[in-house]
């Protein structure tokens, strides 16, 4: 247990750091390699690097699409009926965003538009190192189908020789995916980003991953023209606020919900109470006995704090320092305190409110930005899957009065061939009279 007001600027600083940050110099470093590798290999990169990282002995790219057709037969009627529900909420949430162009007159005679274009080619990642995630293949797939996007390449690790898992395949089936990579890491990312001989290239590419997959999409989007990335979405974590009446078994339990995700991921507690953060270690490690992904959760919680502030009031100021991907409110009134959340990706509000229900099947988004990213990105809605563009349209008569405004703004800014370009035509309407 940390104690916020006792402590150094720098200790409280430390409390706080992401622990992939510190390796980032190592990782990019991998990660233009890898990169490298891709660009100049193509499949066969891929397939080294699925023997290297996967320790597949015989592993293949493309799923057939039979093969993906076939998978809801291997699922039970629970984890069938749990992949429909989620698919039809957050269908049902991320519809709503669905946008409408805009057609207006900004002054009589000059029409202008703001039109929306699905991107035409995305790819989507979905980890899958340590454990399956159809979770994932919805968050994005969904609203790569509702975009109406013409290419979706979905691209996933497997690991060993083990057939990828079929709720996978079936949670893509709902989403109308066909193009499925067995691939995962950089390499995926570099794939998509430069095109192979199996993978399509893609004009943007979204998901969630560990420190390299991260790293790798930063990099793509620096070094190759016109690629784009939806956010910086890295290792999982979680800030829960808590007061003094807060179940600390609630709270160890959402603290682990996230720290099962990975080793690097991390996981944060504040709270006014020193009791309840006292009963919240005990039932950490009741619980943490209990998880079949003991092992990965432990080393989380190698990285993360639990932080004993003054007041639920200081609980928001460091919560907005940190900018966490998750921040669950365990408060006995959370509503006077809404309006102080800052820099946070997606809020859950109430004791019966796990980050889980996110993760799966409430409806919104689980992809999500991290590493602090919160107080600049926002979580993945429809639009990311669209451009705009705009259109706009001037009569004669608007261009005369709007000619009043360009003239003087060209000569300011002693632009003379933008300036003609208007005063021809003003010319050319004078001789029409």
């Amino acid at each position: 247990m940390l104690r916020w007001n006792e402590e150094s600027s720098q200790v409280q600083a430390a409390a706080l750091m992401r622990p992939a940050v510190s390796a980032s110099a190592k990782v990019e470093a991998i990660c233009q390699t890898i990169m490298s590798d891709v660009k100049e290999q193509g499949d066969i990169a891929l397939l080294d690097m699925a023997k290297k990282f996967d320790n597949r002995a015989n592993p293949r790219l493309r799923v057939p699409l039979d093969e993906i057709n076939a998978s809801e037969q291997a699922l039970s009627a629970e984890l069938k009926y749990a992949i429909d529900t989620a698919y039809a909420n957050v269908k049902r949430f991320h519809e709503a965003q669905l946008p409408k162009d805009i057609k207006l007159s900004t002054q009589p005679g000059v029409e202008c538009e703001l039109k929306y274009q699905a991107i035409e080619a995305v790819g989507i990642y979905v980890p899958g190192g340590s454990a399956p995630l159809p979770s994932s293949v919805i968050m994005q797939g969904v609203l790569a189908q509702l975009s109406g996007a013409k290419t979706v390449v979905l691209a996933t690790p497997v690991q060993g020789d083990e057939s990828i898992n079929p709720a996978i395949l079936y949670a893509a089936k709902l989403c109308g995916i066909t193009t499925l990579i067995e691939s995962g890491g950089a390499g995926a990312i570099a794939a998509m980003a430069y095109g192979t001989e199996s993978v399509p290239k893609v004009n943007k590419i979204f998901g969630p991953g560990n420190s390299f997959v991260t790293m790798a999409k930063q990099l793509v989007a620096q070094t190759i023209p016109g690629m784009a990335i939806d956010m910086p979405a890295g290792p999982s974590e979680v800030l829960v606020i808590a007061d003094e009446r807060a179940n600390p078994e609630f709270i160890a339990a959402d603290l682990l919900s996230q720290a099962e995700h990975g080793a690097d991921s991390q996981v944060i507690l504040l709270c006014n109470s020193e009791s309840i953060i006292e009963q919240t270690q005990q039932a950490l490690t009741r619980q943490l006995a209990k998880l079949s992904r003991k092992d990965t959760a432990e080393q989380a919680l190698a990285n993360s704090s639990l932080i004993l502030v003054d007041s639920v009031e200081q609980a928001f100021d460091v919560s907005a320092q940190y900018g966490p991907e998750h921040l669950i409110l365990q408060l006995a009134d959370s509503t006077p305190y809404l309006d102080k959340v800052k820099n946070a990706g997606s809020v859950f509000v109430g004791d019966y409110t796990p980050e889980s229900a996110g993760d799966y099947a409430s409806g919104t988004n689980h992809v999500l930005p991290t590493y602090g990213y919160s107080a600049t990105y926002s979580s993945l809605n429809l639009l990311d899957f669209f451009r705009t563009y705009t259109v706009q349209t001037i009569s004669k008569s608007g261009l005369t009065q709007l000619s009043k405004a360009i003239l003087p703004l060209a000569d300011a800014e002693g632009l003379d061939a933008h300036a003609n370009a208007v005063s021809i035509r003003l010319e050319a309407i004078k001789n029409e009279q």
